[in-house]
């Protein structure tokens, strides 16, 4: 077994809202461990539906904003700010700012859409 695994071309998850999901480490793109590491950016407007996943998962926010409804709480994540939401939560993440919101997620187990249990 190698002692590394280098990075250079992660896998573009394809989506149909405008958001861009790098996904670095994980099932769809390098698994070296059950977890998963992916950069994104959620535009003006971009919103998911309530889910429950079945992971924790940090989030650490570049640039922009990024809404996060928890529980009975909204938390705004804002630059150089990182949450971790525990798994089965129920929570929904959107960007109803003005500006794109950069930020990286690790999932712990790795995300999959089996996991991730999504309220559509």
């Amino acid at each position: 077994m190698k002692s590394f695994e280098l990075q250079l071309k992660p896998f573009v998850v394809p989506t149909t809202d405008g958001k861009l999901i790098e996904e670095h480490f994980g099932t769809a793109s390098i698994f070296c461990g059950d977890f998963s590491l992916a950069h994104m950016i959620a535009p003006p407007g971009w919103s998911e539906p309530f889910q429950t996943p079945e992971f924790d998962e940090v989030t650490f926010v570049f640039s922009g904003k990024k809404k996060i409804e928890v529980g009975n709480e909204t938390i705004i994540l804002e630059k150089n700010q990182s949450i971790c939401i525990r798994k089965g939560s129920s929570v929904r993440y959107s960007n109803p700012f003005q500006e794109s919101c950069e930020y990286v997620s690790v999932c712990i187990p790795a995300f999959t859409m089996d996991r991730v249990k999504r309220k559509e």
